[in-house]
């Protein structure tokens, strides 16, 4: 059954490659979604997928690239879909924040 995750991972996980190393994981267990810096540092992703291949997304997002270091994930289930066509980095302009 598919479903969809929204997760705030915290630590750090911002300037060290963390949305690109979770696109590529997405990208490798099938899942679609997006994945955000915020401005209060932590990372958010949105992910959907089959369930099973959605624990194991959750679970490699403890690994982080090589640089990260991730200390706290929270997540929250959804059964409603967003029926994303693939996983992107959503970037923020720097206009955005001002």
């Amino acid at each position: 059954m598919k479903k969809r995750i929204v997760c705030i991972i915290s630590g750090r996980v911002q300037g060290v490659l963390y949305r690109a190393f979770t696109r590529g994981t997405a990208n490798k267990l099938g899942i679609k979604g997006e994945v955000e810096n915020l401005p209060d540092g932590t990372v958010r992703v949105e992910a959907e997928g089959e369930e099973e291949k959605l624990n194991d997304f959750q679970s490699q997002l403890w690994n982080g690239s090589t640089f990260s270091k991730v200390e706290k994930i929270v997540c929250d289930e959804y059964e409603d879909l967003k029926n994303y066509e693939s996983f992107k980095i959503k970037y923020i302009r720097f206009f955005d924040r001002f």
